[in-house]
């Protein structure tokens, strides 16, 4: 037997083609016990709405898109399982495209599929794009980006302020030689943490060394190797203290330095961001400024589909940080002095 279509309903629910399009969209015109006869029939013949043509005939999707090019570790698991239950209770779909083609991740977007997009800022979607996205008024949230216009807003986690925040806490336990390691230069949030971190030291009149700068790309090996090759190329500029990009990069830097002898916090303090779910059980536990990745994705899908029904324009909507003190940082110590 081929696919049932909506005319199979119809004849073996013995009414009209109409009456099945009425009950199937929930059309307030029939009464209770022909909508249900008609329900129970598509059932039994287990019948699959074309939803291209419902489509076609409503314009709307019911779909939201999330554009990213990756959906690993606990901070996407995290934004991803938010924003699905939150599309949930509003009665929407998540569909998430992860890839790096700009072409794929264009054609999406102009071309209907989804009633609004949740765009991460890696995608490198330029100006251009944003303009003809605005044009053709797509309903877009950014996250950690800022855009602002009739139909497209931003939710953003405020990384310069904790950043600089995260550093002061630092200076104010008596390190004076913090390390940095950045996650990935072009990303919005890498950036605003790694200069709230230079204007803490600015601010204190503290040097800035370029060697203290360390690139882990917001990974743990990427950051334990960093790390690792850092301690054998300058041995005799062991940092107080290091602020990692995020909680991932701060592991894969306390492993690092057990690996070569050092203890956290005794010897070297350490301090992460976002406050991922493991944090709180690494050992040392993990001192780290919470972001609060699930209200991100409360919020953005809130915001973007207030826009889609007309309801707000686009806005800018900052959150902030939390500094949450556990193991991993401690007060600095002369480190010929017995623990």
């Amino acid at each position: 037997m081929g696919k049932v279509t909506i005319k199979d309903v119809a004849r073996e629910a013995g009414v009209s083609i109409s009456t099945v399009s009425n009950a199937l969209n929930d059309v307030d015109v029939l009464n209770p016990e022909t909508k249900s006869h008609v329900l129970k029939v598509a059932e039994r013949l287990n019948y699959v709405p074309n939803l291209n043509g419902k489509l076609l005939k409503s314009g709307k999707t019911k779909m939201l898109g999330f554009f990213t090019t990756s959906v690993s570790g606990p901070y996407f698991y995290t934004l991803v399982e938010s924003m699905s239950r939150e599309c949930d209770r509003l009665g929407y779909g998540l569909n998430v495209f992860v890839t790096k083609d700009k072409q794929v991740i264009m054609s999406n977007i102009m071309g209907g599929r989804v009633d609004g997009v949740i765009i991460f800022e890696e995608l490198k979607i330029d100006d251009k794009d944003i303009a003809a996205m605005e044009k053709d008024k797509i309903k877009a949230v950014f996250l950690d980006r800022e855009v602002q216009n009739e139909t497209m807003g931003s939710i953003i986690f405020d990384s310069y302020v904790a950043g600089y925040e995260a550093t002061k806490y630092l200076i104010s336990l008596g390190h004076k030689k913090i390390a940095y390691i950045s996650g990935v230069d072009t990303m919005f949030d890498s950036v605003q943490r790694k200069e709230g971190y230079l204007a803490a030291l600015r601010e204190c009149q503290f040097p800035i060394d370029g060697d203290y700068i360390l690139q882990g790309y917001f990974e743990e090996e990427g950051s334990y190797n960093a790390v690792k090759s850092f301690l054998h190329l300058h041995p005799g500029k062991v940092p107080d203290a290091f602020l990692a990009g995020n909680d991932v990069s701060a592991i894969g830097c306390i492993r690092a330095l057990k690996s070569q002898g050092y203890e956290v916090p005794q010897d070297v303090s350490v301090v992460g961001f976002d406050d991922i779910d493991i944090a709180q059980y690494f050992t040392p536990p993990l001192s780290t400024v919470r972001n609060q990745i699930a209200r991100q994705g409360i919020l953005v899908v809130d915001h973007l589909v207030r826009m889609i029904q007309k309801k707000e324009k686009g806005k800018i909507q900052k959150l902030p940080g939390e500094l949450v003190v556990r193991g991993s940082s401690h007060v600095k110590m002369n480190r010929n002095e017995p623990v």
